[in-house]
């Protein structure tokens, strides 16, 4: 745990590095993954970096007030610029790796920057496309200099030479870096992270020292982390998430953060670094179990029926033991038999032996995934947080995990649920407001502190909160039904051959879906039973993979017909789209969240197909591929009718007509 009081006074990021580079110089701080081998940096060696890089922004011209717009991938550097930035009173601006140059060009505009700090040349390209769009934009400093050694602008500058420049800029005015830290308080703005922008522009949310440096400690006090934890930054700088559990706790806990080579070896990454504390989404936790069956089925019998059994076992009692429940002494030994054979090696496999603590948030996770996970003796929980709440609302405490809710307020944190069921926070970790969107602030956030978070809950008899939809998205059948769009699509998701769903309902005579299939999962599946195809919009269509795809559906009927609220808007028809979903055409966020406007006027056809008696819809999209080249997909789309359960409701109307007189 950190020390107390003195590391209370370190109310700003830069003020924390310094504390810890006097207390804790020695130990590892941050590590990169480079050409297959580990660096490591200590708190010392962090300390001189963020000192000769904010010394070099200085002698660039970068001022109090300034922000500092970083695009790429994990990495020290980057993480190092952030408090460089914040060190001389700028602002840091993370933007997501994977957005395209108009994406950028918008927040560089938004927030008037005068500086970027990119990794490498691919992000480098970006800015200059845009550049003569933005005209504040005055400095590109890249990390990587791979394929850069002719750009010859005088405003792009190599990262180790702005450093060499610090140097010499500090060894001129050697107080300059220690009076500006001095100079920062916990009240001033602390970064800018942009929401999702799922049903417009993104909004950039100012969040300040205070917000994240409290709530980082009270997640730390909460859970009981240590220095000694080792953790694995691999999601998007730009999200609220990585800003937390990557940077924030880690620099008031004290404990390390590793970066990955890339994203295609995290798997290979949290195997060799051991991690203790694991954040991760829903949808990588179901990518990792996906990959887990996979191997699995395609494993020799005895394998097969050992992992069965076992996990089989693993479901009955591994939760119970792992919340500290009764369970007989023969399970317990039955249990102890499987930890040798199945769950340990799995878990090394996996690299998660050595987890002490992971999250999941953002969606829904399945049951079946949730509890597949606890079952293996790892404490697997929820949260729900916003970037508003600087992440943290609730949290499932240890011995209170459920499936089905994400738990009571964290620490600090106030819940209320309005009158039409809105949930609503007040919390330290409140963000400041939107940044040149006063209305929109005034609409979010009240007078006397609590935010809107438009989500629709309630409390369970346990006092756990239970998430159902987005407030605005939750809508009514014809019959006034009540219809929940993103409970009915996360459980579709949780079976590992749905990658995505869309649901329609609201005003309609019964509910319809659009899905698409996960390509690695299903087509391990047609591999299995020896069914050619040739891509995605080819297996998409296949007869085979239809029967599939309405087993889920129907599995989800029968899951809603014991759910007296919603179960009557079980799903009636569906269709398989021709193509994935994608951030690049607009129709998920980068965080992968569906625009349900962009959804709705591109696929109006097959919507209204949905609602007709058609069997079949001819269609053409437009499509973006990695290049950035265009390209038009067709293809005549099935459209299936999926067995719906008699719910509680209907079975109650069907006995009062039979008793009437």
């Amino acid at each position: 745990m950190t020390d107390r009081p003195d590391v209370e006074r370190c109310d700003t990021f830069p003020k924390v590095l310094l504390y810890n580079a006097g207390r804790r110089g020695d130990r590892p701080a941050v590590r990169e993954k480079d050409y297959g081998i580990w660096q490591s940096w200590t708190w010392s060696a962090v300390a001189d970096e963020v000192r000769a890089l904010a010394c070099g922004l200085a002698a660039l011209g970068f001022k109090p007030g300034d922000m500092l717009v970083i695009v790429g991938d994990n990495r020290p550097q980057l993480y190092w610029a952030m408090v460089a930035a914040q060190a001389l009173g700028g602002v840091p601006v993370p933007v997501y790796q994977d957005s395209v140059a108009a994406e950028i060009q918008y927040v560089v505009e938004h927030v008037g920057a005068r500086f970027a700090v990119v990794e490498d040349q691919e992000q480098v390209d970006k800015l200059l496309e845009v550049k003569d769009r933005c005209p504040t934009l005055e400095h590109i400093i890249f990390k990587n200099p791979r394929g850069l050694r002719h750009y010859d602008q005088p405003f792009v500058h190599a990262y180790a030479e702005v450093q060499e420049q610090g140097r010499g800029f500090d060894a001129d005015n050697p107080d300059f870096f220690d009076s500006a830290v001095a100079r920062g308080k916990g009240a001033d703005l602390a970064i800018i992270l942009y929401t999702s922008g799922t049903t417009g522009r993104a909004k950039g949310v100012m969040l300040s020292f205070d917000n994240v440096i409290i709530t980082a400690r009270n997640g730390i006090e909460l859970e009981g982390l240590t220095e000694n934890e080792e953790v694995l930054a691999y999601l998007p700088m730009a999200w609220v998430g990585d800003n937390l559990f990557s940077f924030a706790q880690s620099y008031v806990g004290g404990f390390c953060v590793s970066c990955p080579e890339s994203g295609d070896t995290v798997l290979t990454d949290l195997r060799e670094i051991g991690v203790t504390y694991f954040f991760a989404p829903p949808r990588i936790f179901e990518n990792i179990l996906t990959q887990v069956m996979i191997r699995i089925e395609d494993a020799g019998w005895l394998k097969r029926r050992m992992f069965d059994y076992f996990m089989g076992h693993a479901r009955r009692v591994g939760t119970r033991i792992l919340d500290g429940k009764p369970v007989a002494l023969t399970d317990r030994l039955l249990y102890g038999i499987g930890r040798w054979l199945v769950y340990e090696p799995l878990k090394n496999v996996l690299g998660f032996s050595r987890i002490r603590l992971a999250y999941t948030a953002g969606e829904a996770i399945g049951p079946d995934i949730f509890n597949f996970y606890r079952s293996l003796g790892m404490n697997v929980k929820q949260l729900y947080g916003s970037t508003e709440a600087s992440i943290f609302i609730t949290i499932q405490p240890d011995g209170q995990v459920k499936p089905d809710t994400v738990g009571v307020p964290a620490k600090e944190v106030e819940i209320r649920i309005t009158d039409d069921g809105e949930v609503m926070f007040r919390s330290p970790g409140v963000f400041m407001g939107y940044f040149k969107n006063d209305e929109a602030t005034r609409e979010t956030k009240t007078g006397d502190g609590w935010v809107h978070t438009g989500d629709a809950g309630f409390f369970d008899a346990d006092g756990h909160l239970k998430i159902i939809d987005r407030a605005k998205d939750v809508g009514k059948v014809k019959d006034n039904t009540m219809f929940a769009p993103k409970y009915l699509e996360n459980k579709l998701k949780f079976f590992p051959y749905i990658k995505e769903a869309v649901t329609f309902g609201d005003g309609r005579d019964y509910v319809a879906a659009f899905v698409n299939i996960d390509l690695e999962a299903v087509g391990d599946w047609a591999e299995r039973r020896n069914m050619a195809y040739s891509g995605y919009t080819d297996l998409a269509g296949q007869e085979p993979v239809y029967d599939l795809i309405q087993e889920c559906v129907e599995k989800v009927n029968r899951d809603l017909a014991g759910e007296p609220r919603l179960a009557e808007s079980q799903i009636k028809r569906f269709l398989i789209l021709h193509k994935e979903l994608d951030a690049d055409d607009g129709e998920l966020t980068r965080t992968r969240k569906v625009r349900r406007g962009v959804v709705a006027e591109k696929y109006g056809a097959l919507i209204e197909a949905l609602y007709s008696d058609t069997d079949h819809c001819p269609v053409e999209a437009e499509v973006t591929f990695e290049d950035g080249r265009t390209g038009v997909i067709k293809a005549d789309i099935r459209i299936r009718e999926a067995r719906r359960v008699e719910g509680p409701a209907a079975a109650a109307r069907q006995a009062n007509a039979h008793d009437a007189p």
